[in-house]
């Protein structure tokens, strides 16, 4: 457009990311979390079963992994238990032999004359029946049967606390508690005093089943939950495209266009990564956390009571950081966000800066910005590097004290060793879901901060509906009527009051005045982009919101002082103004407008390809082009935004040769700073602060010796002096 009297937000400059994040780091937060979450919850609605189908697969999953750790602790337990049963027979079985050899020999030297009986077989009652017991036992080496092993081995320790001193029945030699002893003695039963590597191979094969049916389980979690976060954020992106298709103009006129780009993009991606992984994240690991708690519990609740207890230095260690460090992450994204607006800025002015010099400058303010970056971002990563060893410090508090309460509680064999090393690897693991809820809380906020952004879209208020009887005008004329318009774009701030204008059809009328003037509103009032307060827009007699926008727009032509090509050929770009133009069409119409030439001297002529900013044109060739474009399209109502502005003196006489053929039977509103060009006009508008403050043609306006006079002569004046300075 060639004026800016609509109103404008600068676009915001970005607050930058790069370094990622970490404890501490600013999050993004929702106004409004609860609602928007809720809301946010509702596109999840209608994929109840697939959520049901993730949250079981999720549990399952997660319950086989947490149940491994005990299983293999099984195994364990079995070799311990082996190698207790084995060393205890293999002792005992010494010792009986040993004992047995003494008793005998007592008892032979009780047949021999001159030998004390007194110093050699006891006389006590009961240490004599206890050695005629221990005499009638089986010899341990002879047995086979693990049950009969275990009863001699327990009535040979029982035996050798009532048997004298002398008779070594090997109770002396092994100490154990109570405790342990019927620990050997049962491991002893269920072993045999050998290495069970049947039950070991099951367990291996139990083990490996488990973690397979876990794997499976968690692929088809994430198959499904997959599905579902795309599906959602496609009906999300499909609410977004026909929302945008139904906003009024003046809602891209107050928000920047980068700003909208985001919410389309980066906010939805945002939505569906967090959909797709934080969300099953949150389900295993809460049942990560319950499952450690439970298992430990069915281990040891003392030892389950010493890795709560740790729990708070954890929570005090996170929340300290992670305040001392959020003001650091701050100052990083606010300096960030200034380097590369600096970066932005003498990126795109380079050559004014190398034209005044100022490179000593630029380069002394990036190291400046760059310094205090440098600075915030040590000070950030440092503070925030320090949350992870000290959990690791924190979290190896709580492994000495379970290996020393657990080394105790083995040699008393009040726990396997199985049971300790399972419980260690719970322990050592029990702080990384905690830490990954931690983590997902702030992903979730952050996520309904997007959601909210991209409701906020959904929100706006539309267009006026169209009328349910909405006319098409079949064989317009081009007759425009305004009647007593009234238009502002603030409610406290009149631009258009009671505007009243005539045109009829194949007549140009030319719009002059001020930059603000309301020259371009005009036209947008014309298209319906915006709605007028007060006062009716006819076309052939008949109200434009009486008619359908998509007919009411396919009325008009127009070419912009701001051209727009997309990445395409150059043939796609002339066709754009006619759905199925034929290549002799397309060529005509560049003839037309003469940019037929140019384009055949380019290497792939009308084939070539423009790249996203058309840089590979000059911005004359550019405009020629959206001329034809307008030429091909053949409208009812042509509409010229200085469309000559960006072309040479030579190309502008050419180019209103061309208008003048296009303009023949049509009706024509062109907008004009150079007035000049508008001389041929059979009506020229005078506009200054939304009124019409003039209007006539070329030789009338020039009669009255007023606004209009003063324009014409001031542009020609300028011109004489630029022609003597020249």
């Amino acid at each position: 457009m060639s004026e800016q009297d609509r109103p404008q937000k600068p676009a915001p400059r970005p607050a930058g990311g790069g370094f990622g994040g970490g404890f501490g780091a600013p999050v993004q937060k929702a106004k409004n979390f609860k609602v928007s979450l809720k809301r946010l919850l509702r596109y999840l609605s209608p994929h109840k079963i697939n959520l049901i189908v993730v949250v079981v697969f999720a549990i399952a999953s997660t319950i086989f992994t947490i149940v491994a750790p005990k299983v293999a602790g099984k195994a364990m337990n079995k070799l311990q238990d082996g190698y207790m049963a084995k060393m205890m027979i293999q002792q005992m079985s010494e010792a009986q032999t040993k004992a047995v050899q003494q008793i005998n020999v007592q008892m032979r030297q009780k047949q021999t004359p001159g030998v004390g009986l007194s110093q050699q077989v006891p006389t006590d009652p009961d240490a004599l029946k206890a050695v005629q017991e221990f005499m009638q036992l089986p010899m341990l080496s002879t047995v086979t049967d693990p049950n009969q092993k275990a009863d001699i081995v327990q009535k040979i320790m029982d035996l050798g606390k009532k048997m004298p001193g002398n008779a070594q029945t090997g109770e002396e030699n092994v100490k154990l508690t109570q405790d342990q002893i019927n620990g050997v003695i049962r491991a002893i039963r269920e072993t045999n005093g050998e290495y069970d590597f049947h039950y070991i191979g099951m367990i291996v094969l139990i083990l490996f089943g488990m973690y397979v049916i876990s794997a499976l389980f968690s692929l088809i979690m994430g198959l499904v939950m997959s599905g579902v976060a795309q599906k959602t954020v496609r009906d999300m992106r499909r609410q977004i495209d026909l929302k945008l298709n139904k906003l009024p103009l003046k809602y891209f006129d107050k928000h920047p266009h980068g700003d909208i780009l985001s919410r389309v993009t980066n906010d939805i991606d945002t939505i569906a990564t967090t959909l797709q992984q934080s969300i099953t994240q949150v389900i295993t690991s809460l049942i990560t956390i319950i499952g450690y708690i439970i298992m430990m519990l069915t281990i040891s609740p003392v030892l389950t009571l010493i890795v709560i207890v740790t729990l708070p230095l954890y929570i005090i260690s996170t929340a300290t950081i992670a305040k001392k460090s959020q003001k650091y992450f701050a100052a990083q994204q606010k300096e960030l966000g200034q380097l590369s607006g600096h970066v932005e800025e003498m990126y795109t002015g380079h050559k004014i800066v190398k034209v005044f010099g100022r490179e000593k400058d630029s380069i002394e303010i990036f190291e400046s910005i760059n310094d205090r970056l440098n600075t915030a971002g040590w000070k950030a990563q440092f503070i925030s590097g320090i949350m992870y060893p000290l959990m690791n410090f924190i979290s190896n508090l709580g492994y000495v004290g379970i290996s020393i309460v657990g080394g105790i509680w083995i040699i008393r064999n009040l726990l396997g060793l199985g049971d300790i090393l399972a419980f260690i690897q719970y322990s050592r693991s029990f702080t990384m879901p905690i830490a990954q809820t931690a983590n997902i809380a702030n992903i979730i906020q952050s996520t309904v901060a997007c959601a909210e952004r991209v409701f906020e879209i959904l929100d706006e208020e539309e267009e006026v509906p169209e009328k349910s009887d909405a006319q098409v005008i079949e064989f317009s004329k081009g007759r425009v009527c305004f009647e007593h318009v009234d238009f502002r774009y603030e409610e406290d701030v009149p631009l258009i009051e009671d505007m009243n204008l005539n045109v009829e059809p194949g007549h140009t009328v030319a719009i002059v005045g001020p930059t603000g003037a309301g020259k371009t509103t005009l036209v947008n009032l014309l298209m319906r982009f915006y709605e007028i307060n007060a006062g009716i827009i006819r076309i052939d007699g008949v109200d434009i919101r009486d008619i359908k926008r998509s007919e009411l727009r396919q009325m008009f032509g127009m070419v912009l002082q701001d051209t727009w090509l997309f990445n395409g050929t150059i043939k796609d770009n002339i066709a754009y103004g006619k759905q199925g133009a034929t290549m002799d069409e397309i060529v005509q119409a560049a003839k037309a407008a003469h940019a037929d030439h140019f384009i055949r001297t380019l290497p792939d002529g009308y084939n070539t390809v423009l790249n996203e900013e058309g840089t590979n044109i000059s911005q004359g060739q550019k405009q020629l082009l959206t001329i034809a474009r307008a030429i091909l399209a053949d409208p009812i109502i042509l509409i010229l935004d200085e469309a000559t502005s960006s072309v040479d003196t030579r190309t502008e006489v050419l180019i209103q040769k061309a208008m003048a053929n296009l303009m023949q039977d049509r009706t024509n509103f062109v907008i004009a700073h150079r007035l000049s060009t508008i001389r041929e006009s059979e009506l020229i508008l005078v506009m200054n602060k939304g009124r019409i403050i003039e209007m006539g043609n070329h030789q009338d306006l020039l009669a009255k010796a007023g606004f209009y006079a003063d324009l014409y002569y001031s542009q020609f004046s300028d011109q004489d002096s630029e022609a003597e300075v020249g």
